[in-house]
């Protein structure tokens, strides 16, 4: 159910006015995830959507994060499978964070197996973009490998508040002592970095359209193909569950390298590579969990300034459902699981 207030709703039908952005009505959608709540705009042309944040996952104030954001689209569109940027609405008194207005998108949630080619090629369309010469404000690390390692190793200091069975956390950290150092084959692209399956809608036409764009950055493109496949994000989604097999996993990659190729010069990174970007992705969503787990039932923070991830602001169905999966993920029957599919594909892909 939504949990956008009548008060901000309106707020929202204030400020498009003042911007002169005609509507006719506004429509608040389903509150699904944690970072943002989703406005549908019908217009007389075609519909937009308002992305009105919660917090900033990226940490950032609200104009900064607005201005992250509306980067990611203008980037990413480039590729043919993500939303136009329409419009930024400023923060204001009435709309602390603002709102980002991005292209409706008509379709169904995805389903897997069934449309993991589509999003492959959805993946594709976004890592084979040729890399602009002025790349911030996205995040593009010199060395992208090594800001990935120190990202989970920053969020992985949260495993000591988050209240973990002293197994748990010796089993995350055996996992995280096997992240290579350096990898031979660290080249960038842009990435989404989250791009669990329930970010994708597919349209009538079979295309897979990634809806959800806030943390794009140049990085490696295994971590993308980790986020879509790894069990801890094909069971995360609340509308669109499953658990591939490795068969499946393995056609999900061969179907990407077999885009990726149709673009000349293009070097795909090693299986070696693509493993520890796999084995890193799947660490950083354990030791987010751990945080999430230390922080969630925080007061929200009343400035509405940067990272918030308490419960208050999302429904207590979607809250209860990420706890869920939260103690899921850390579980050892889960992590063990996740290792012996790691093994597996090291010698499969």
């Amino acid at each position: 159910m939504p949990t956008l207030s009548e008060a901000r709703l309106k707020a929202l039908g204030s400020t498009l006015q003042q911007a002169k952005i005609d509507y006719l009505s506004l429509t608040p959608m389903a509150d699904t995830g944690l970072a943002h709540d989703h406005v549908w705009i019908h217009r007389d042309a075609d519909d937009w959507v308002a992305r009105l944040p919660k917090q900033s996952q990226m940490n950032l104030p609200p104009e900064e994060n607005l201005a992250y954001q509306a980067a990611c689209y203008e980037r990413a569109s480039q590729g043919g499978h993500t939303p136009g940027l329409q419009g930024v609405l400023p923060p204001s008194e009435s709309l602390p964070r603002g709102a980002l207005l991005v292209e409706a998108i008509r379709g169904r949630l995805a389903e897997l197996p069934q449309d993991l080619p589509a999003i492959a090629d959805t993946l594709a369309s976004l890592h084979r973009q040729p890399l602009p010469r002025h790349r911030p404000p996205l995040l593009a690390p010199t060395a992208p490998w090594q800001a990935m390692v120190e990202e989970v190793s920053l969020q992985a200091k949260w495993l000591d508040d988050a209240q973990l069975p002293s197994s748990i956390h010796l089993r995350i950290q055996q996992e995280l002592d096997l992240l290579p150092s350096t990898l031979d084959d660290a080249a960038a692209t842009l990435i989404s970095f989250d791009t669990h399956p329930g970010n994708f809608l597919v349209t009538d036409e079979g295309r897979a359209i990634l809806v959800d764009l806030e943390k794009c950055r140049y990085g490696l493109p295994g971590i993308d193909l980790a986020h879509t496949s790894l069990y801890t994000s094909t069971t995360w989604d609340l509308n669109s569950q499953a658990v591939l097999s490795l068969d499946e996993v393995i056609a999900f990659y061969r179907r990407w390298q077999t885009a990726m190729a149709a673009t000349p010069d293009i070097v795909l990174p090693s299986v070696n590579t693509l493993i520890a970007c796999r084995r890193a992705t799947w660490l950083w969503s354990l030791t987010w969990c751990a945080k999430w787990r230390a922080q969630h039932l925080q007061r929200q923070d009343s400035e509405r300034r940067g990272e918030d991830w308490s419960a208050e602001l999302t429904d207590a169905a979607v809250i209860d459902h990420v706890r869920d999966r939260v103690e899921h993920y850390l579980s050892l029957p889960t992590i063990d699981h996740v290792h012996s599919e790691l093994q597996c594909l090291q010698t499969a892909l």
